[in-house]
């Protein structure tokens, strides 16, 4: 491991913001679990998820557009989100945070009706059959979202792979699922889209990366009901 990384994990175990449980923690019973308003965040606010944040640019963007909103980064790469995290503190964002984690656990770090918003931004589309059970929106995942979702909490996909983004959809509309917006191309889309603030003004690394590269972005927003 580089001498930047093994600093980058050192300084997340004090920062604030941060919240990395052990294999044994997230499995048995999260202390936090439930308890995301009054202990970490300490406040009503809604809360929003960020699964894969990355370097957690979309975290705290979001985070200071949406000052009434919390925002939790997730990622199991806490080498990564350390960027997001040190900036968020630097910039007095107390309405971010990032938890260090699988997302496969994460029904067990979060209770029942506790969450908001759930963003999937440029996830893996793991196109190979056999990867399947990786693939964030596959049935096993968004089972797991519904399970700690608000009744009428919102879901948001964007991402590169027009795979992915057709493999969501088909899924969805196989399981009843309620299909707010979806957009295959955002930045060519001639209309506003108006029902989600900053989709196209807040970006990832990777977004910039791939819209750089002439790769369209695509976007679902849409209901576990």
């Amino acid at each position: 491991m580089g001498k930047n990384k093994l600093a980058r994990f050192n300084e997340n175990k004090i920062l604030p913001n941060v919240v990395q449980p052990t294999r044994e923690e997230a499995t048995g019973d999260f202390a936090l679990k439930g308890k995301w308003h009054s202990q970490f965040f300490k406040n009503d606010n809604p809360l929003v998820l960020e699964l894969g944040c990355g370097k957690g640019e979309y975290t705290v963007n979001l985070a200071a557009a949406f000052p009434n909103k919390n925002f939790l980064g997730i990622d199991i790469k806490g080498a990564r989100f350390w960027f997001g995290a040190k900036e968020a503190i630097e910039k007095n964002l107390t309405n971010a945070g990032f938890l260090r984690t699988q997302i496969e656990l994460i029904d067990n770090l979060f209770a029942g009706n506790e969450v908001d918003e759930i963003w999937i931004t440029f996830p893996d589309p793991q196109i190979k059959y056999r990867r399947t059970k990786h693939r964030m929106t596959n049935p096993d995942f968004l089972n797991r979202y519904r399970k700690i979702l608000k009744k009428d909490g919102i879901m948001h996909l964007k991402t590169d792979s027009e795979f992915l983004h057709g493999y969501t959809l088909g899924m969805l509309q196989g399981s009843g699922c309620e299909i707010i917006t979806a957009h295959h191309d955002i930045y060519g889309a001639p209309e506003y889209i108006a029902d989600t603030p900053l989709l196209r003004e807040v970006q990832t690394y990777y977004e910039e990366l791939f819209s750089s590269k002439g790769k369209t972005i695509t976007y679902i927003k849409f209901r576990l009901n």
